[in-house]
């Protein structure tokens, strides 16, 4: 008899003989023949006392010292795993360890080509789940890529979506750490999280959903975001370390007919080599009621705050307060665009206040072994960027008590777009939403197109070294209140940049620094 087997039947001994030993509801995985050596697999030991203790009523199954190699697992209702300080769950580096989660009503033509349940533990329509304990995960990311790339070139595990120009296999090989579908009441405290194969945390259509307390470290290899939260309500993720190769905390909405719906992100660190806090690489639905507070963004390659909506999505009533990004690449990007969906979506009603930024004059994550891939032209340094596109305003944007600062030092000869060819900047209404998109840009503080509602209070804007480029360029922009905006003094320099501006009203701002371009 295998071991396999061995401690299949040592899980139904238990549960048969030792009644009053199920009733604590509480199991040691080493008592129902769990191997801690890091080098037996655990996998159906593991599954069968999650299978049971669900069908008993529910529990906890603890993790106590050791390292305990598994493959796929997937979690049942009112189950709680719970990882004791210095309790390792190793995810395998064999790719036929792992399979796809069944979810037979993912309408897989919404879904973009991302989209994977494949993941080291899922979830799908259960209930009152949680991952707890001061232990740690960790998916052995970088082996598990590497085996699966080797299959691949040997032809036994072919990956159709290969990504030969970048020579890694596509995400939907790779596994996440997590994915989560349809659950409710979750919650995952204290643990550590690390070296995922592709995304982390990854949580769609589930609700009631609690992340507090974790420390993810997800830079094994591409793709690896943090945490994506599609289409939930009523999310907390408070406390929170995150440092990722790819986005730090990142909501998508692939259902059309959903919502990201009342998501509060509160007293996080974000490392990331893509944008800090992002909505919207996916934007089908929508995001509604965000807030955002009291976050701290560091060693950022592209934005600290992204907020896109390409694929018709509605996002509205998002808050943003209290952060504070040192080196980051990008301050704010919010972009309304046209890539895909049956109608236009929205963006409106946006709050932002109390932000400081500083803004390097090289790359912020060059010390990184896994980093952003680079932009593909010569340029100067990128303003913040507010821009809906002709016909379709992004609206009501409020920016308070905002102060960024940044390097300055640009050069005509490395990038130039004179002001009067600001009708020559680009919409690129389809295309992937970042803030290099447009290209070089006339501004270096803020770049605002298109845009109906816009309100400057307390607004201060520095530069470390000269920059030929005004601070601000508006462009079709109708409703602009500035309060207050206080910038570096030039003599004899036009700060501000007007085109097609209505209903223009300014308090304490020098007339003598606002040009007027047709």
């Amino acid at each position: 008899m295998n071991d396999k087997k061995l401690n299949i039947i040592i899980v139904f001994l238990l549960i048969f003989i030792s009644p009053n030993m199920w009733g604590q509801h509480t199991w040691n995985i080493l008592d129902v023949g769990g191997i801690n050596d890091g080098k037996t697999i655990n996998t159906d030991t593991i599954q069968s006392a999650i299978n049971h203790l669900s069908n008993s009523g529910g529990g906890k199954l603890v993790f106590t010292k050791g390292k305990y190699l598994t493959g796929c697992l997937q979690l049942k209702s009112n189950v709680k795993l719970y990882l004791e300080k210095g309790a390792v769950l190793l995810g395998s580096t064999n790719p036929f360890d792992y399979s796809v989660l069944n979810i037979p009503d993912k309408n897989v033509v919404l879904m973009h080509n991302d989209y994977s349940s494949l993941a080291l533990i899922q979830a799908y329509k259960v209930h009152n789940i949680s991952i707890c304990g001061e232990g740690c995960i960790d998916g052995q990311g970088l082996e598990l890529v590497l085996n699966i790339d080797s299959l691949h070139h040997a032809g036994v595990l072919v990956d159709p979506n290969y990504n030969t120009r970048r020579k890694r296999p596509s995400e939907n090989v790779r596994p996440k750490m997590f994915f989560f579908s349809g659950c409710n009441d979750v919650e995952v405290k204290g643990t550590h999280l690390k070296n995922s194969a592709s995304w982390g945390l990854t949580f769609d259509s589930c609700s009631n959903l609690q992340l507090n307390g974790l420390s993810i470290l997800n830079r094994a290899f591409w793709n690896n975001d943090g945490i994506d939260v599609i289409d939930c309500k009523n999310v907390n993720i408070t406390n929170c370390s995150v440092n990722s190769a790819d986005d730090g905390i990142c909501l998508k909405s692939y259902h059309p007919e959903s919502f990201n719906d009342s998501i509060n992100i509160s007293n996080c660190n974000i490392i990331s080599s893509a944008s800090a806090i992002k909505f919207g690489t996916a934007s089908s639905g929508g995001f509604k009621n965000i807030t955002i507070n009291h976050i701290k963004v560091y060693d950022t390659f592209r934005s600290a705050i992204a907020i896109e909506s390409v694929d018709g999505g509605i996002i509205e009533n998002i808050r943003i307060s209290n952060l504070i990004a040192k080196n980051t690449g990008n301050p704010i990007f919010i972009r309304l665009g046209h890539r895909s969906g049956s109608s236009v979506g929205l963006i409106r009603n946006i709050y932002i206040s109390n932000i400081k930024i500083e803004v390097p004059f090289g790359r912020p994550d060059i010390n990184y072994n896994i980093r952003g891939p680079e932009v593909s032209f010569f340029h100067n340094s990128f303003p913040s960027v507010i821009s809906g596109f002709s016909g379709h305003n992004i609206e009501n944007i409020h920016l308070k008590n905002i102060e960024i600062t940044y390097p300055g030092r640009a050069s005509k000869g490395m990038a130039y777009v004179p002001l009067y060819r600001l009708n020559q900047v680009p919409e690129f209404i389809r295309d992937y939403p970042e803030f290099s998109m447009f290209g070089e840009l006339p501004a270096w503080g803020f770049y605002i197109r298109h845009v109906k509602g816009i309100t400057f209070n307390n607004i201060k804007l520095k530069l470390k070294n000269d920059d030929f480029r005004p601070a601000l360029v508006l462009d079709d922009v109708t409703g602009h209140t500035i309060n207050n905006l206080l910038l570096p003094k030039e003599k004899n320099k036009k700060q501000v940049v007007l085109k097609d501006v209505t209903n223009l009203s300014t308090n304490n701002i020098d007339s003598n620094s606002i040009m007027y371009v047709k």
